[in-house]
């Protein structure tokens, strides 16, 4: 069966909880992506900063990008994440349960890529595809 590792983007870039919202916006635009994982300093994950965070956590709230820390971001309680070695099945079923549309996956502690949306649909059935995308927008 295939796996997480199999069909992830691999060497994904992060972002620090000491970055700003301003770096976040500038390696966003840099790397032509909307999220990118959130990092401690020591490597530990933390979270998920996406564009439209950015926007309405941000921005829409007058706050000044270049002083509001990432930690303010994405400090969340459980980081939804996917181990490389799980199956393309348990990726399914986990972006199905928690509707996200991006999932970093670990190896041990150690960010080594993401999954998105667009990834999984190229490596399940048409079907299997529309199901994972029905479930993340409702």
């Amino acid at each position: 069966m295939t796996s997480a590792r199999e069909i992830m983007t691999p060497g994904i870039e992060f972002l620090k909880t000491t970055d700003t919202a301003a770096d976040a916006a500038k390696k966003l635009a840099q790397v032509d992506i909307g999220a990118l994982p959130v990092c401690e300093p020591d490597g530990h994950l933390t979270g998920m900063v996406t564009d439209r965070d950015i926007v309405v956590k941000v921005v829409a709230e007058a706050k000044d990008p270049k002083k509001t820390r990432l930690a303010e971001l994405a400090d969340q309680p459980e980081v939804v994440t996917i181990g490389a070695d799980d199956s393309v099945e348990e990726v399914f079923e986990v972006m199905k349960k928690y509707k996200v549309r991006r999932l970093p996956v670990i190896d041990g502690t150690e960010v080594v890529g993401v999954i998105s949306q667009a990834d999984l649909a190229r490596n399940l059935p048409n079907e299997k595809a529309g199901e994972v995308l029905a479930a993340i927008s409702q």
